[in-house]
């Protein structure tokens, strides 16, 4: 007997086909237009090719916001990757104190951007925030308002405290996925507690700690909001990262040609070195 297709379904995918054509091609597609012309207001456009690519490739202004970025980016992942694993593994598997442990951690995420960066505003000012003021008192020069070490210390600090729980809680929902026996039969052979987080829990975390590290990684590759209000990319061009440049190129210089370049360019370093961390990770899970 012969299949009768039913091609029906494709009617329940139209909708998300429209909304992804809306809010992912077409704005692309903007963008690319911009980025191979020059306008000067009321809708004329130039055509200028590959200029702005060059001119965004071969500036220096690029280049150290970009090296900016990859260091926030790795010294962020360096800490909060181990750091939310240790605190998962301190965290209860059962009684009462569990729900108070996951609200708890829950809570910085439920915290607006933009809000986050105005906490650490006051929270760190040298004169009258918590912080600055009690590091100063114990005799620490402190000023992330004039100093670059202070303020890339206070940038990363507040993205510490604000999506370190993320790591936490994916790293919890892996733990609590191990079945007992595995902790019975490492405690029949006497396995040490070293022994049983390399060769228990570490690798059946893997797959959440797959996801953790992609997630932080995007998040912390495309950053804007918070440091935009703890520091407004200073002192100087302290803590101008690339999405912060991208922003002044487009908004406050108005060079809507070299900025929607940058953004593609940008777009395109985003997705490969995220298709190489994905890559790589799963090639180890793998073996």
């Amino acid at each position: 007997m012969r299949k009768t297709l039913n091609q029906k379904a494709w009617f329940f995918v139209l909708p998300v086909v429209a909304l992804v054509a809306f809010n992912a091609i077409l704005p692309l597609m903007t963008v690319v237009n911009y980025s191979v012309q020059e306008t000067f207001g009321e809708n004329v456009f130039f055509w200028e090719g590959l200029t702005w690519y060059e001119q965004i490739l071969h500036s220096d202004r690029f280049h150290d916001a970009l090296v900016r970025q990859i260091i926030y980016t790795g010294v962020i992942l360096a800490i909060e990757i181990p750091l939310g694993v240790a605190i998962a593994l301190s965290m209860p598997r059962s009684g009462p104190w569990v729900s108070v442990c996951l609200v708890l951690m829950a809570l910085p995420l439920l915290i607006p951007w933009n809000v986050v960066g105005a906490i650490w505003n006051i929270f760190a000012l040298p004169d009258i925030g918590l912080l600055g003021y009690g590091l100063n008192w114990l005799g620490i020069d402190y000023n992330y308002t004039q100093q670059p070490l202070s303020a890339w210390a206070t940038v990363v600090l507040m993205d510490v405290w604000h999506w370190t729980s993320l790591v936490v809680l994916l790293a919890y929902a892996g733990l609590i996925s191990i079945p007992d026996a595995y902790y019975q039969a490492a405690k029949i052979d006497g396995a040490r507690p070293w022994a049983v987080f390399r060769y228990i829990q570490l690798p059946k975390m893997k797959r959440v700690l797959t996801i953790a590290v992609l997630l932080r990684f995007m998040d912390s590759f495309m950053v804007y909001t918070e440091p935009l209000a703890l520091t407004g990319g200073g002192p100087g061009n302290t803590t101008t990262f690339l999405s912060i440049d991208l922003v002044k190129m487009a908004l406050g210089q108005f060079d809507l040609g070299p900025a929607a370049a940058m953004s593609l360019i940008y777009f395109l370093i985003i997705l490969l070195l995220s298709w190489v961390f994905y890559s790589v990770m799963m090639r180890n899970e793998e073996q």
